[in-house]
Protein backbone atom coordinates (compact mmCIF):
# COMPACT_ATOMS: atom_id res chain seq x y z
CA UNK A 1 0.00 0.00 0.00
CA UNK A 2 1.27 3.83 -0.77
CA UNK A 3 2.68 5.22 2.15
CA UNK A 4 0.90 8.58 3.35
CA UNK A 5 3.47 11.41 4.07
CA UNK A 6 2.91 12.66 7.28
CA UNK A 7 0.86 15.38 8.22
CA UNK A 8 0.80 18.61 10.80
CA UNK A 9 -0.94 18.83 14.06
CA UNK A 10 -3.40 21.10 11.96
CA UNK A 11 -3.79 19.02 8.74
CA UNK A 12 -5.11 16.17 11.17
CA UNK A 13 -7.25 18.19 13.15
CA UNK A 14 -8.88 19.38 9.84
CA UNK A 15 -9.06 16.12 8.70
CA UNK A 16 -11.32 14.70 12.37
CA UNK A 17 -13.12 17.94 11.80
CA UNK A 18 -14.04 16.83 8.00
CA UNK A 19 -14.36 12.78 8.94
CA UNK A 20 -16.97 14.19 11.66
CA UNK A 21 -19.03 16.51 9.08
CA UNK A 22 -19.17 13.59 6.77
CA UNK A 23 -20.47 11.52 9.55
CA UNK A 24 -23.01 13.70 10.90
CA UNK A 25 -24.23 14.54 7.97
CA UNK A 26 -24.67 10.71 6.43
CA UNK A 27 -25.22 8.56 9.34
CA UNK A 28 -28.91 7.60 10.73
CA UNK A 29 -27.54 5.60 13.76
CA UNK A 30 -28.09 7.79 17.15
CA UNK A 31 -24.79 6.49 18.67
CA UNK A 32 -22.71 7.44 15.65
CA UNK A 33 -24.18 10.30 15.40
CA UNK A 34 -23.38 10.78 19.16
CA UNK A 35 -19.80 10.37 18.48
CA UNK A 36 -19.37 12.24 15.63
CA UNK A 37 -20.74 14.93 17.65
CA UNK A 38 -17.92 14.32 20.45
CA UNK A 39 -15.23 14.17 17.62
CA UNK A 40 -16.91 17.53 15.97
CA UNK A 41 -16.42 19.19 19.17
CA UNK A 42 -12.92 18.08 20.25
CA UNK A 43 -11.45 18.50 17.04
CA UNK A 44 -12.80 22.38 16.78
CA UNK A 45 -11.37 23.22 20.31
CA UNK A 46 -8.44 21.99 19.66
CA UNK A 47 -8.45 23.74 16.38
CA UNK A 48 -8.85 26.69 18.53
CA UNK A 49 -6.65 26.01 20.86
CA UNK A 50 -3.59 25.18 18.48
CA UNK A 51 -4.22 28.47 15.85
CA UNK A 52 -5.19 30.47 19.18
CA UNK A 53 -8.61 31.41 17.44
CA UNK A 54 -12.27 31.24 18.28
CA UNK A 55 -14.34 29.04 15.67
CA UNK A 56 -17.37 30.68 16.73
CA UNK A 57 -18.88 29.40 13.01
CA UNK A 58 -20.88 26.23 13.66
CA UNK A 59 -18.94 24.73 10.46
CA UNK A 60 -15.57 25.16 9.78
CA UNK A 61 -15.79 24.46 5.94
CA UNK A 62 -18.64 26.72 4.63
CA UNK A 63 -17.21 28.18 1.84
CA UNK A 64 -16.70 31.94 3.17
CA UNK A 65 -14.33 33.19 0.07
CA UNK A 66 -15.07 32.83 -3.68
CA UNK A 67 -17.13 29.73 -4.64
CA UNK A 68 -15.51 27.01 -6.46
CA UNK A 69 -16.48 23.38 -7.93
CA UNK A 70 -16.23 20.31 -5.70
CA UNK A 71 -13.56 17.38 -6.93
CA UNK A 72 -13.88 13.50 -7.19
CA UNK A 73 -11.81 11.18 -8.67
CA UNK A 74 -12.76 8.04 -10.62
CA UNK A 75 -10.94 5.00 -11.84
CA UNK A 76 -10.92 2.82 -14.81
CA UNK A 77 -9.82 -0.62 -14.62
CA UNK A 78 -9.33 -2.97 -17.64
CA UNK A 79 -8.65 -6.72 -17.16
CA UNK A 80 -6.97 -8.78 -19.68
CA UNK A 81 -10.28 -9.28 -21.49
CA UNK A 82 -11.09 -5.41 -21.76
CA UNK A 83 -13.76 -5.74 -19.43
CA UNK A 84 -14.42 -2.73 -17.05
CA UNK A 85 -14.62 -2.77 -13.47
CA UNK A 86 -17.88 -1.15 -12.10
CA UNK A 87 -19.80 -1.29 -8.70
CA UNK A 88 -23.29 -1.47 -7.85
CA UNK A 89 -24.19 1.14 -5.23
CA UNK A 90 -26.58 1.12 -2.58
CA UNK A 91 -27.94 4.16 -2.92
CA UNK A 92 -30.10 4.02 -6.18
CA UNK A 93 -29.03 0.64 -7.48
CA UNK A 94 -27.42 1.87 -10.24
CA UNK A 95 -23.38 0.98 -11.64
CA UNK A 96 -20.28 3.55 -12.30
CA UNK A 97 -16.67 2.92 -11.87
CA UNK A 98 -15.27 3.23 -8.47
CA UNK A 99 -14.43 6.51 -6.92
CA UNK A 100 -16.41 9.42 -5.00
CA UNK A 101 -15.10 12.89 -3.20
CA UNK A 102 -11.51 13.72 -2.73
CA UNK A 103 -11.13 14.54 1.08
CA UNK A 104 -8.83 17.09 2.28
CA UNK A 105 -5.25 17.03 2.68
CA UNK A 106 -5.28 14.56 0.39
CA UNK A 107 -3.78 14.10 -3.24
CA UNK A 108 -5.69 13.06 -5.94
CA UNK A 109 -4.14 9.88 -6.86
CA UNK A 110 -4.54 9.15 -2.82
CA UNK A 111 -8.11 9.56 -2.84
CA UNK A 112 -8.12 7.55 -5.99
CA UNK A 113 -6.72 4.49 -4.67
CA UNK A 114 -8.57 4.66 -1.09
CA UNK A 115 -11.80 4.88 -2.98
CA UNK A 116 -10.85 1.89 -5.04
CA UNK A 117 -9.56 0.15 -1.76
CA UNK A 118 -13.10 0.85 -0.06
CA UNK A 119 -15.92 0.31 -2.44
CA UNK A 120 -14.20 -2.97 -4.42
CA UNK A 121 -11.63 -4.37 -2.09
CA UNK A 122 -9.00 -4.18 -4.52
CA UNK A 123 -5.64 -2.61 -3.62
CA UNK A 124 -4.91 -0.50 -6.80
CA UNK A 125 -1.73 1.33 -8.53
CA UNK A 126 -2.66 4.10 -10.89
CA UNK A 127 -0.98 3.98 -14.22
CA UNK A 128 -1.88 7.25 -16.24
CA UNK A 129 -4.31 10.60 -15.87
CA UNK A 130 -7.17 10.26 -18.20
CA UNK A 131 -8.25 13.70 -17.68
CA UNK A 132 -10.54 16.03 -15.82
CA UNK A 133 -14.30 16.30 -16.79
CA UNK A 134 -16.54 19.17 -15.96
CA UNK A 135 -19.71 17.99 -14.81
CA UNK A 136 -22.52 19.09 -12.87
CA UNK A 137 -23.69 16.46 -10.51
CA UNK A 138 -27.32 16.54 -9.60
CA UNK A 139 -28.63 15.31 -6.57
CA UNK A 140 -31.63 15.67 -3.30
CA UNK A 141 -32.94 18.14 -5.77
CA UNK A 142 -29.51 20.56 -6.10
CA UNK A 143 -26.97 20.85 -8.45
CA UNK A 144 -23.44 20.49 -7.61
CA UNK A 145 -20.70 21.81 -9.92
CA UNK A 146 -17.75 19.79 -10.06
CA UNK A 147 -14.20 18.26 -11.25
CA UNK A 148 -13.88 14.83 -11.80
CA UNK A 149 -10.77 14.00 -12.05
CA UNK A 150 -9.88 10.50 -13.99
CA UNK A 151 -7.05 7.86 -13.69
CA UNK A 152 -6.51 4.42 -15.29
CA UNK A 153 -5.85 1.59 -12.84
CA UNK A 154 -4.65 -1.45 -12.59
CA UNK A 155 -5.34 -4.42 -9.66
CA UNK A 156 -2.69 -5.28 -7.59
CA UNK A 157 -4.67 -7.93 -5.78
CA UNK A 158 -7.99 -8.19 -3.77
CA UNK A 159 -7.28 -7.82 -0.43
CA UNK A 160 -10.84 -7.15 1.72
CA UNK A 161 -14.24 -7.46 0.94
CA UNK A 162 -16.00 -4.57 -0.75
CA UNK A 163 -17.12 -1.54 1.02
CA UNK A 164 -20.99 -1.16 2.53
CA UNK A 165 -21.96 1.89 -0.28
CA UNK A 166 -22.33 -1.05 -2.52
CA UNK A 167 -23.44 -4.81 -3.12
CA UNK A 168 -21.81 -6.13 -6.24
CA UNK A 169 -18.13 -5.32 -8.21
CA UNK A 170 -17.60 -6.72 -11.40
CA UNK A 171 -16.14 -6.39 -14.72
CA UNK A 172 -18.31 -6.04 -17.97
CA UNK A 173 -17.90 -6.30 -21.34
CA UNK A 174 -17.51 -2.50 -22.66
CA UNK A 175 -20.44 -3.62 -25.24
CA UNK A 176 -22.71 -4.74 -22.19
CA UNK A 177 -21.97 -2.67 -19.73
CA UNK A 178 -25.00 -3.00 -17.05
CA UNK A 179 -27.90 -0.64 -16.39
CA UNK A 180 -29.10 1.09 -14.86
CA UNK A 181 -26.25 3.76 -14.68
CA UNK A 182 -26.27 5.28 -11.32
CA UNK A 183 -27.59 8.79 -11.19
CA UNK A 184 -23.50 9.92 -10.04
CA UNK A 185 -22.28 9.58 -13.76
CA UNK A 186 -24.10 9.71 -16.68
CA UNK A 187 -23.48 6.64 -19.56
CA UNK A 188 -22.32 9.44 -22.18
CA UNK A 189 -19.82 10.70 -20.00
CA UNK A 190 -18.75 7.13 -19.17
CA UNK A 191 -18.27 6.25 -22.70
CA UNK A 192 -16.04 9.28 -23.34
CA UNK A 193 -14.25 8.02 -20.38
CA UNK A 194 -13.20 4.78 -21.67
CA UNK A 195 -12.67 6.04 -25.34
CA UNK A 196 -10.07 8.66 -24.28
CA UNK A 197 -8.37 5.77 -21.79
CA UNK A 198 -8.11 3.97 -25.18
CA UNK A 199 -6.91 6.27 -27.49
CA UNK A 200 -4.34 6.90 -24.65
CA UNK A 201 -5.41 11.01 -24.98
CA UNK A 202 -5.47 13.41 -21.64
CA UNK A 203 -9.00 15.00 -21.73
CA UNK A 204 -9.32 18.08 -20.16
CA UNK A 205 -11.87 20.86 -20.19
Amino acid sequence: MKKYRKKSVHEFLMKVQSIAKIGLLYSKDLYALENYEELNTLSKSFLEEENDLTLDRPNVFPKTIYPTPNVSVRVLIFNEKDELLMVKEKVDGGFTIPGGWADIFESPAEAAMKECLQETGADVTLTRLVGIYDFHFRAHGEVTSQYAIVFVGRIKQFVQPFGHEVTHVGFYPLNQLPKPISHKLDLEDLKRMIRHAKEGVTHFE
